[in-house]
């Protein structure tokens, strides 16, 4: 994809060189309007300006939701007030509200004074939603029909409003907004008998969300149950909206991102990386940098409380990173696989004793795995080929003992605080592998030292 980008971008520029503007135009209305986007990201304010002109009215809103948000106020600032007018009134309801969410108030005002009122009223009414909820994704833009229509009435009707709709692929059936049943475009157009009443081809059992359904659950939902739009309804029953999955993929997208971030120890960027300067990304890493460097200490002064024992045994001192390594690479694969099975849904807290037993089981494999091999690897590589005599059998045993209950400490602490911080409230990827490692490192160095001074000193 980006070997065809480079293409039309270099493509693109040639033609601009040569003013050939009907040819680019050619070119840009064949290409996706994702595509078109990904192509402006890389010209020029005035440049770009001239392209978004050369674009058809329908895939210049279509190309335009897929910016940038840096990007869309660039192009907003140089629109007339007849452009940005066609544009916005152009744009899905969803779309336009993302714009005006996004765009500094100087802009937002320019906005809403060109949008049509009901355009207005309608942007006004998914902004009053919380943030990252159903109601804040959703578009107003649906086919709605009436139980006692006909099919052919029906038929009809997505003809002369469907154009206007974000989808029409599935319809809903209301009477005074109140949501009674979901009947597909598939299901009409192939009713044997035209008069037959919309009500005897719809489903009643219409899965549907709240207003205020966490759009994480939504987007869930979508890929669950394999729909291309969910119903979103009030607290009375009234349809007010659907979430599609394009906006859900959006919203998965968004959110994997995010959980990515926060498992690596930075705080989420609405930023793409090409986009974001070094101090954004010095704002968002330093602050568990920091943290984490801190936390750290408490490593440290266990070493220090042990100094004594190490300065006898010296050669333990050369097993620490290895123990700690592991500890905290085991933890980090506990840790992935729960958040992941809690952010899919798979898991609940009430699944934490069976979660536990399974790492138990599962610690104890991979911990007596490893003890072996460390095992072989201390008394072949270390004593013989590196002739380091000082490490003795008891040594050895010290340190593959270690090995095997860091790694069990590890994995219950791993599938453990994942689950409590989802039980508390917390995100559970920020009990991710930094978190955990600092944790199983303190935890390692304990066992480390508390089993040499017992057997060894």
């Amino acid at each position: 994809m980006a070997v065809q980008t480079a293409t039309f971008e270099k493509t693109i520029r040639t033609l601009l060189d040569e003013k050939k503007y009907q040819t680019i135009k050619d070119v840009l209305v064949t290409m996706e309007p994702a595509d078109i986007a990904a192509v402006f990201d890389d010209f020029g304010e005035e440049r770009m300006a001239l392209l978004f002109r050369l674009l058809p009215k329908e895939t210049a809103a279509e190309t335009f939701a897929e910016l940038e948000s840096e990007i869309q106020e660039t192009l907003i600032r140089g629109f007339s007030d007849r452009e940005l007018h066609e544009l916005v009134n152009e744009l899905y309801v969803d779309d336009a509200a993302d714009l005006v969410d996004e765009m500094p108030a100087n802009v937002v005002k320019r906005i809403l004074a060109q949008a049509d009122p009901q355009m207005r009223k309608e942007i006004n009414e998914i902004l009053r939603y919380p943030e990252n909820s159903a109601g804040s994704i959703m578009t107003t833009e649906y086919v709605s029909l009436r139980p006692k229509m006909t099919v052919a009435e029906a038929i009809t009707r997505i003809r002369r409003t469907g154009v206007d709709k974000e989808t029409i692929y599935t319809c809903y059936v209301t009477e005074g907004r109140k949501l009674l049943g979901a009947v597909s475009v598939k299901d009409l157009l192939l009713a044997v008998d035209d008069d037959a009443p919309v009500s005897s081809l719809m489903d009643e059992n219409v899965i549907s969300v709240g207003t205020l359904t966490d759009q994480e659950e939504v987007a869930t939902m979508l890929s669950k149950y394999n729909f291309l739009a969910l119903p979103v309804v009030d607290t009375d029953g009234r349809m007010v909206g659907i979430v599609t999955f394009d906006d859900a993929m959006d919203v998965l997208v968004e959110e994997t991102t995010e959980d990515i971030e926060k498992m690596a120890g930075m705080l989420p960027s609405e930023k793409t990386y090409l986009r974001s300067t070094p101090w954004d990304l010095f704002k968002h890493r330093i602050p568990w940098l920091a943290l984490l460097m801190i936390s750290a200490t408490f490593t440290g002064l266990i070493i220090t409380n042990f100094e004594n024992a190490l300065a006898a045994q010296v050669v333990l001192t050369a097993f620490i990173p290895m123990l700690m390594d592991t500890g905290g690479n085991s933890g980090s694969q506990a840790s992935v696989t729960i958040i992941r099975a809690l952010s899919l849904g798979e898991l609940e807290f009430s699944d934490a004793p069976k979660v536990v037993w399974k790492e138990i089981r599962t610690a104890v494999l991979c911990g007596c795995a490893l003890a072996a091999l460390c095992f072989v690897k201390i008394m072949l590589f270390d004593r013989l080929l590196l002739g380091n005599t000082d490490i003795t059998l008891m040594t050895a045993f010290v340190v593959c003992f270690t090995m095997a209950l860091t790694v069990l400490i590890a994995k219950v602490v791993g599938c453990s605080l994942p689950m409590a911080a989802k039980k508390i409230g917390f995100d559970p990827a920020v009990m991710a592998s930094p978190f955990i490692t600092t944790i199983v490192d303190a935890l390692s160095l304990l066992v480390y030292f508390g089993i040499a001074s017992a057997l060894l000193f």
